[in-house]
Parts: structure tokens; C-alpha cells; sequence
């Protein structure tokens, strides 16, 4: 996703004309064409999404393709890195600094566009899931299962199961809502005051790269390390684990 975002503004392609096409959601007019992230992030369904974007053909295939490039470089290093973001001492220092210098110096924008903000929620996303990561593992809330135990079976469906799942599901989804919902109104006021720019008008303060960047990277950064870190602990401390 990264990648895909910073490309557009690297191609600068634009979206196509409308008519022919019906935009369906306007909010993304400024942001560049090529390639699709929609169609990178969902490279599973790709046959869907060329029946889905009429007009857009090139962007989709151009997202698949590139998606399955990224793949052939990364997959290999998936185990490496995730050993390395759970188990070495330092690396909540390390994913932090790295993702915030590919936030900092991936691209400049000459107008706002809705990629920068998408970027920054991506990247702020990705360091909070890592950071939280190790610090499940370190606290022993995330475990192998022992070679003995695999391959796993699956338990019974019980009313109680069901019940423990449903809460699971209503608990982790709120406690998710709600640190967005602090982090956003924090987040948002404070960089106001820290680099005056008035925040009257909530939507055109966002549109500030100095507003955007550490709102959207600080509380999606949250948001990740919520979900991999503070809803298990939570969930193991009312023992729904």
C-alpha cells in the first residue's frame, strides 16, 4: 500500500473522465490514478475488480501486477521480519524511526491530495501492528503452539464458544472505536496549536501536511497497536482469550 501510494504521485496519472464513469465517491477526485491500490490490497479478487472499474482496466492490472512483483521481493523476508519486530530488544525504536523517515521523505505533494493522508494512516497502521507485536510477545499474551499440539483441531460449537466470540467481536471493536475517537481529537488540536495553524474549520486544518501527517500516523498508530496489543490484553484479562 506503501508503495502503490507513493507510485501515484510519482506517475501522476489522473483519474478518467466522468462521464463516461459514475464516481461513486467524489472525495477522492485530487488523488492520482495509477496504479490501484484497491486492486493492489485486493490482488486475491482480481477478475471482480476488472468487472467492478469500468474505464479503470490499466490502473487495475497495473495494481495486480505490480502487487505480485512486491510479493516475489518481500515473501521470502516475511518470517525474518516479523522474528526481528517481536523478538529484538530495540525494534519498537527501529519500525518507529523507519516508518516515520518513509512518511517524512517518500514524496512532496505541489497540491493536497487525499494519497498523503492515506500514506501516513498506512505506515502509522503498520508501526503500531509491529510495535504491538512485540510487546505481545514479549509479555507471553501471543504463543506458538508446541509441535506436539499441530495441526490444531477445531473445537467444538458450543453456546459458550459462540457467546466468548460475539463478545470478543462487540469488545475489540469498541475499544478500537473509541482510542480512534480520543486519538483524533487530540491529535488533531494539539498539532493546530503546535504549528498555528487555525483549526476552526476541522476538514481544511487536516489538509495541512503538518496536521495530517501526525494526526493520521499517531492515531492509526494506535489503532494497530490496540489491535494487536491492548484488545488481547484485555481480552486475556477478563478471560475471553
Amino acid at each position: 500500500m506503501y508503495l502503490g501510494q507513493c507510485t501515484k504521485d510519482i506517475i501522476r496519472w489522473p483519474r478518467p473522465a466522468s462521464p463516461p464513469v459514475a464516481k461513486l465517491e467524489i472525495f477522492y477526485n485530487s488523488e492520482y490514478s495509477m496504479p490501484s491500490t484497491h486492486a493492489m490490497s485486493g490482488t486475491a479478487i482480481p477478475i471482480a475488480m476488472v468487472l467492478l472499474t469500468y474505464g479503470r482496466w490499466q490502473d487495475v492490472i497495473a495494481g495486480f501486477l505490480y502487487t505480485i512483483l512486491i510479493l516475489l521481493i518481500f515473501y521470502p523476508l516475511v518470517d525474518l521480519i516479523d522474528n526481528f519486530n517481536q523478538t529484538y530488544k530495540y525494534a519498537p525504536f527501529i519500525i518507529i524511526g523507519l516508518h516515520l523517515a518513509l512518511g517524512i521523505f517518500s514524496f512532496t505533494l505541489d497540491t493536497w491530495s487525499t494519497s498523503r493522508g492515506d500514506t501516513a494512516e498506512i505506515l502509522g497502521s503498520g508501526a503500531g501492528i509491529a510495535c504491538g507485536s512485540h510487546a505481545t510477545y514479549n509479555l507471553g499474551l501471543l504463543l506458538d503452539p508446541s509441535p506436539h499440539t499441530l495441526p490444531l483441531a477445531s473445537p467444538p460449537l458450543t453456546v459458550t464458544l459462540f457467546g466468548k466470540a460475539i463478545l470478543r467481536v462487540a469488545i475489540g471493536m469498541l475499544f478500537v472505536l473509541i482510542v480512534r475517537d480520543i486519538m483524533k481529537k487530540i491529535t488533531i488540536p494539539l498539532a493546530c496549536k503546535l504549528f498555528s495553524i487555525p483549526c476552526d474549520d476541522m476538514r481544511q486544518a487536516r489538509q495541512h501536511m503538518e496536521v495530517e501527517l501526525p494526526y493520521r500516523y499517531i492515531t492509526y498508530g494506535m489503532v494497530g497497536f490496540s489491535i494487536t496489543f491492548l484488545v488481547p490484553y484485555v481480552f486475556s484479562f477478563i478471560g475471553i482469550s
